[in-house]
């Protein structure tokens, strides 16, 4: 692993009325240990989890997949402003150190229709043979840099696409929601790719709300909860028993949430 440990310097922790310093887990926060290859940050919406995620990339040196890098985004603010009080133990050099969210997608896709755009407008000024050998030589470059056929693949296929063509072997990687636009069906083939990349040598941390993502052998799954973090086992994971006990008997929850109709109403 090339990620031991994060510390918190004491000292960043004079201005807690203001974000990140203001989130309960990130007052609370002392140091963070690495057991395993790939860890996984779970919790509820606001806990702090992907905050602390993107506090932990920005202070590795990680390269921001989104349109602008950590320097420039100002979606980023409060990692570079959380980086600036972390420490690192760190074990070897990574061959590469990306952080990548799910939103950022959305940008890449834009710079892929961007450039598509400009390709076809440039190429309506020129005249038949030239234009179609324009179109052909530029539709190879865009192929080398976004992938066969960028412009025609979905969302969910283009993130995966995305990420695997940015995975090298001995890279430490960050992400965020990475099931965000994917299928179940695409989230097996990411858990998956992960699993390879692990065997690799690469290194993993992941924000995750999916139960069938933190399923992946080995991982070591942390909990974010009431200002705290902990180490939980899979069966633990407050999303994995929700999502199970629904799949049993979705009928109890619709009833809860007053969706579906009484057991004498059931059948009219």
């Amino acid at each position: 692993m090339f990620l031991r440990e994060v510390r918190l310097r004491s000292d960043r922790l004079t201005d807690a009325e203001t974000f990140p310093w203001s989130l309960p887990l990130i007052r609370e926060f002392e140091y963070l240990r690495f057991g395993s290859p790939v860890t996984f940050f779970v919790g509820e919406n606001g806990s702090g989890k992907s905050t602390l995620l993107e506090g932990i990339a920005c202070a590795a040196g990680a390269t921001a997949m989104g349109g602008e890098d950590f320097a420039r985004d100002p979606t980023l603010a409060a990692a570079r402003e959380l980086a600036s009080g972390l420490t690192l133990v760190r074990s070897g050099r990574p061959r590469a150190k990306l952080f990548m969210r799910a939103e950022d997608v959305f940008g890449y896709t834009q710079r892929v229709a961007r450039d598509m755009a400009e390709l076809k407008e440039t190429a309506a000024g020129f005249a038949g043979s030239r234009a179609e050998g324009y179109i052909a030589a530029q539709r190879r470059t865009l192929a080398n840099r976004y992938g066969e056929d960028p412009d025609a693949r979905s969302h969910g296929e283009t993130f995966l696409a995305l990420l695997g063509a940015r995975l090298v072997p001995a890279g430490l990687y960050f992400l965020d929601e990475p099931e965000t636009p994917l299928s179940p069906v695409r989230v097996l083939g990411l858990l998956a790719i992960l699993s390879d990349a692990v065997a690799a040598g690469s290194q993993f941390v992941v924000a995750t709300h999916s139960a069938i993502l933190m399923a992946l052998p080995g991982a070591e799954i942390l909990q974010f909860e009431n200002g705290a973090m902990s180490a939980v086992a899979y069966e633990d994971v407050e999303h994995v028993r929700v999502t199970r006990d629904f799949l049993n008997a979705p009928q109890r929850y619709l009833r809860r949430l007053e969706l579906a109709p009484g057991d004498g109403e059931a059948g009219n």
